[in-house]
């Protein structure tokens, strides 16, 4: 799963990776966390170009009686996602992409007993990059309206398999057209972006357990370890 990751400069990210104006107001954040505001880009809802939103992170399906449930649809497999009632809907229409940096894992310490060892994973060359996202539109019976997200992920590379047994799924910039495009829909076209990221673009190294408490937000959530190991990589 994925359920933290980290957006550090926003600005550069928008204008630069995804062509889009320059969003004043959005600071870096080092430990973004499932209910938290996350910055998409998706098409416009009235058919117009590229836009940059805030979503909230944990999908609402548009049928929910109880908003609560976005806390627990944080992720969507993507092995599943054109099945499941959660997802299937807005994995036909409502595609975006989820801007990051960089995202954490936590490994299962040997024999399963002790505390969890939060990783950092970033591509090695360090821009930013999109995680392959849903959207969904919630009205309550009050007029309240929720605007959420979620993550997909598949399985892991052979960098993340000695940390998780899953990793969100990053798309190609090449592949954003494609997955944000409304009249592409099924499985059949869409099914191949959702395949781990080559291993050996990605790096990833311990930090500290900071990061576990989401009222942590600076930059010492990405420091590395000292005294560990080499980064993996391939």
């Amino acid at each position: 799963m994925c359920g933290r990751f980290t957006l550090i400069d926003p600005e550069q990210a928008l204008t630069v990776q995804f062509n889009l104006p320059a969003t004043p107001g959005l600071k870096p954040r080092y430990n973004i966390a499932p209910t938290q505001p996350v910055v998409a880009v998706r098409l416009a809802p009235d058919g117009g170009d590229r836009e940059a939103t805030l979503l909230t992170w944990g999908l609402v399906p548009f049928w929910a009686r109880d908003p609560a449930i976005g806390a627990r649809m944080i992720n969507a497999r993507a092995e599943t996602v054109a099945e499941k009632p959660a997802f299937r809907a807005a994995f036909r229409r409502r595609r975006c992409l989820i801007v990051a940096d960089g995202f954490y894992e936590w490994q299962k310490p040997a024999g399963g007993r002790g505390s969890k060892q939060p990783y950092y994973v970033r591509l090695r060359e360090g821009r930013p990059f999109a995680f392959a996202g849903l959207w969904e539109h919630w009205e309550g019976t009050d007029g309240s309206a929720i605007e959420s997200c979620t993550l997909l992920t598949t399985e892991p590379n052979d960098l993340l398999q000695a940390v998780h047994n899953r990793m969100p799924v990053i798309l190609s910039p090449q592949d954003y057209d494609l997955w944000l495009d409304t009249t592409v829909q099924g499985s059949d076209p869409l099914g191949p972006l959702l395949r781990p990221y080559p291993a050996e673009e990605m790096e990833a190294y311990a930090v500290s357990r900071l990061v576990n408490s989401p009222q942590n937000d600076d930059p010492r959530c990405i420091e590395p370890l000292p005294q560990q190991p080499d980064l993996l990589r391939m």
